[in-house]
């Protein structure tokens, strides 16, 4: 099984004119997002746990761009995102997979 996590993307158009002094213009819109998977999850895994240490990897908050984890769930291992079902449909071959996702285990200095 694998775990496939779902993102929300933001741009922030205020940000494309701003000239770096004062406050940032908040123009904020939604610009789509991604989906990354992270291999051999068991349903019996802590999930929420797992996404908590995928977060770091994968969310971003800047003055220009926002991504966010909205949603997860384990799939199948052989799992087709809809991107990837059309990809197949249309042109044959996936050229652009989910990304995979490797946790790193944080070492206590």
């Amino acid at each position: 099984m694998k775990l496939l996590i779902t993102t929300q993307v933001q741009e922030n158009y205020g940000a494309h004119d701003w000239d770096g002094v004062g406050e940032c213009p908040q123009y904020w819109k939604f610009k789509g997002g991604s989906d990354y998977s992270i291999k051999n999850v068991d349903q019996c895994d802590m999930i929420d746990v797992i996404v908590d240490r995928a977060r770091t990897q994968i969310e971003v908050d800047n003055q220009g761009f926002r991504e966010y984890i909205i949603g997860w769930e384990v799939v199948a291992d052989d799992y087709l995102t809809e991107y990837e079902q059309s990809q197949l449909e249309y042109e044959g071959q996936i050229y652009y997979p989910t990304q995979e996702i490797v946790l790193v285990d944080s070492l206590a200095v």
